[in-house]
């Protein structure tokens, strides 16, 4: 147990805690004490994850899941609530190191204790199943070694056998040495017999001090779960034909817990050396040597996992699945156990070589490392060959974008960047903005003292334009330049649009919102158009500014008129029904999304539906009106031709803008994504959500390509702050809360 931290709290649901027991990704656990005097371990959900309603859910899963097991070899849940701020779980405090802990300090276990281990454990696993639920989290960090014989904890990714709706369709979560293969290729088809193979990986691990599928990869470890044989050098002869029966790929021909606690009785307490199948022949004895190798185009989600009496969550993923299309076999003559690790990390170099060949071998969705990845096929395996194009020098990078100055309000502004080439151009709290080097995120220069409301609004001839805001009458708009960061002009505009940049220059409000202004990049005045004696705002539509105007006094209650803006003129183009969105331009036309609804509703998390897009000539302003086969909600943005909706719940459905045709759909169970950012030479879309979680989707198909993990510490605004992505050449930047952070086109590593 350690001291709390700063900031932890000193009591949780009336538990008076004493020290940090252990923390993960998704939560910490804290040694607390009862008023009558009763040690309780008390998990806390993390900040960030209590805001995702998928994560309450699993959460309340969690809890309902340890509630149905009460044997003596788990940890029984004294008290929780899944629906406080930040959800807690109390269970009873066990002393005791986790396996993963024994191992590592006193190296593998006797015979003796090992057999002592695995009738525990099967005792354990027999009480789950027997509550109607299958664990598939078996690992060493979810064992409590005591002194009166293991304990199973962390039922955060548990499932009860009659309740398949917890799982989504292809969603994969557990921890690739120790999951089953029909648990990575077939999440929803698992059994008890999942749990079955997991320890027999379990007590290969307390033999040996490695588990049966090791490797340096995760992706390798697990190709290897599913189709290699496993390591079983090290463990002893007399546990052999009962691991080995444990880790058939056939669920079926795994022993029940019966005959397993049957075999393990049968060993002799003292040494352990007495045949395990009383007469039955083993199998014969495998070698890493002669296994099938080869890496995959997917990857793994990471997650952490410790604790005393209960576990701090598992992340979660989607996946397609494992299909392998091509293996290759290296041969050698068999290891001895000191030179296992070597032979491993010799398989994994291999198996990086022959990344370009093996295509289309997916692993998808683990927890094990950082982040996560998921099979994508050929597209992903055809990136995965590609070079990235990244700036020199690049490397991960995570920044927070806050800049803390005396007397300056600090809790305002909306963080975000912009790039232009190789630069990147931020703003965030305390300051107005800032050069990032996106190579290593470092601040080459920052100006300002006062944070905005939002981020700078463009890069272009060498000049950075930000806002202003001096005092609460004034807004003006700042020319920086991009290479110093020096103030090289600045114009007061309208306090109440923005500042937008086309083909020409410029474009905004004046001060008393009369007219347009155009400014060139030396500030200077380029032209005026008058405005409306309506609700006016300022547009750019395929690189030329527009005017959107409503009568009235508030957009959206009247049909939208579409303005064509010039030097002293505002040539009325075409009139667009209401609540009409813009989008931009395809093929020189605006393009616009027509609502089904032009209704007002005032409801939390309501979405407009759309029922068809509106492409406007400019020339003669001829509405071509272009159904879609169904209406379709969400935040829309149009990219290279194709209109990506993007809804809260995480699903993203693309279309074309040329002909309205539904391009595909996915469900990513990932949800507050942010607008989208395409890369054409990766044929990738990714998006990031409030917690620093990517997703790169397939630009063709809409297939998963990757995911990666939530950041541990996105900042304290993750729901004030909406997330941004964008690419600098193929680097990819994102925001959550108030962080900066860049990640590879290649996904997590």
């Amino acid at each position: 147990m350690t001291p709390l931290n700063t900031g932890d709290p000193e009591s949780i649901g009336g538990y008076t805690l004493l020290g940090r027991l252990g923390a993960g990704g998704m939560g910490v656990v804290y040694l607390g004490v009862s008023a009558s005097g009763r040690q309780v371990a008390v998990k806390l959900v993390r900040g960030a994850y209590a805001q995702e309603e998928e994560f309450r859910t699993r959460f309340r899963q969690e809890i309902a899941a340890a509630r149905r097991v009460s044997g003596a070899f788990t940890a029984p849940v004294v008290d929780a609530d899944p629906d406080a701020d930040r959800p807690w779980m109390a269970t009873l405090y066990v002393p005791g190191l986790n396996l993963a802990e024994v191992v590592e300090k006193d190296g593998p276990l006797s015979p003796r204790d090992l057999r002592a281990l695995g009738l525990g454990l099967a005792e354990a696993l027999r009480d789950i199943h027997r509550a109607g639920l299958v664990h598939r989290d078996l690992k060493p960090r979810n064992v409590l070694m005591t002194d009166d014989g293991p304990r199973v904890i962390d039922f955060g990714i548990s499932r009860a056998e009659d309740n398949q709706s917890l799982t989504t369709t292809g969603r994969m979560i557990g921890t690739p040495p120790f999951m089953s293969p029909e648990q990575l290729a077939a999440p929803r088809d698992v059994t008890p017999a999942s749990d079955v193979f997991s320890l027999g990986s379990l007590l290969v691990f307390a033999a040996v001090g490695t588990g049966p599928f090791d490797a340096d990869s995760p992706y390798i470890t697990g190709y290897q779960v599913v189709h290699g044989s496993p390591d079983l050098d090290g463990v002893p002869e007399a546990f052999l034909g009962i691991v080995e029966r444990c880790l058939d790929k056939d669920p079926a021909a795994r022993p029940e817990l019966t005959e397993i606690h049957r075999m393990l009785r049968a060993l002799p307490e003292s040494g352990a050396v007495a045949s395990p199948e009383a007469g039955q022949p083993a199998k014969p004895r495998s070698h890493p040597a002669s296994r099938t190798t080869a890496t995959t185009s997917g990857g793994a989600t990471t997650g952490t996992g410790t604790g005393v009496g209960t576990g701090t969550g598992t992340g979660t993923g989607t996946g397609t699945g494992v299909a392998p299309t091509a293996t290759a076999t290296a041969t050698a003559t068999p290891t001895a156990p000191g030179k296992r690790r070597r032979a491993r990390m010799l398989l994994a170099g291999l198996g990086a070589v022959l990344a370009v060949a093996l295509l289309g071998v997916g692993v998808a969705d683990f927890v094990a490392g950082p982040d996560s990845t998921a099979a994508s096929g050929p597209a992903t395996a055809g990136a995965t060959a590609r070079t990235a194009s990244l700036p020199d020098g690049w490397r991960p990078w995570q920044k927070a974008l806050r800049y803390d100055v005396r007397g300056v309000p600090l809790d305002y502004g909306t963080p975000g960047c912009v790039a232009a080439g190789s630069a990147l151009f931020c703003g965030g709290t305390g300051f107005t903005a800032a050069r990032i080097d996106a190579s290593s995120g470092r601040t080459l220069w920052r100006a300002g003292t006062r944070p905005q409301g939002v981020r700078p609004i463009g890069v272009r001839d060498g000049l950075v334009y930000v806002y202003e805001d001096p005092d609460d009458t004034v807004r003006r708009v700042v020319a920086l330049d991009a290479g110093t960061g020096n103030r090289r002009w600045q114009r007061d505009i309208s306090k109440s649009e923005d500042a937008v940049l086309y083909d020409g220059g410029l474009l905004t409000l004046s001060p008393d919102a009369a007219s347009f202004v155009a400014y060139g990049p030396s500030g200077e005045e380029l032209w005026r158009a008058p405005s409306l004696d309506e609700y006016c705002t300022t547009s750019v539509l395929g690189g030329d500014p527009y005017a959107l105007c409503t009568k009235g006094t508030e957009a959206g209650r009247a049909p939208v008129e579409l303005m064509r803006l010039g030097p002293g003129s505002l040539t009325e183009t075409a009139t667009l029904p209401k609540k009409s969105e813009a989008l931009g331009a395809v093929g020189g036309q605006p393009l616009f999304l027509a609502p089904q609804t032009a209704k007002d509703v005032y409801e939390a998390g309501y979405e407009r539906p759309y029922n068809a897009l509106l492409r406007v000539a400019p020339d003669t302003g001829r509405i071509t009106r272009t159904p879609l086969a169904r209406p379709l909600t969400g935040a829309a943005t149009l990219v290279d031709g194709v209109v990506y909706f993007v809804r809260s719940d995480g699903s993203v459905t693309a279309v074309s803008a040329d002909s309205g045709r539904e391009l595909w759909r996915k469900v990513t169970d990932v949800e507050s994504l942010s607008a989208p950012a395409v890369s054409a030479s990766y044929g990738r879309v990714y998006f990031a959500n409030r917690f620093g979680r990517l997703l790169a989707l397939d630009s063709r198909t809409g297939a998963e390509v990757w995911r990666t993990s939530a950041l541990d510490d996105p900042g304290d605004k993750t729901q004030s702050y909406p997330p941004q992505v964008l690419l600098v050449r193929d680097a990819i930047v994102a925001t959550a809360g108030d962080t900066a952070f860049s990640r590879s086109p290649d996904g997590p590593a």
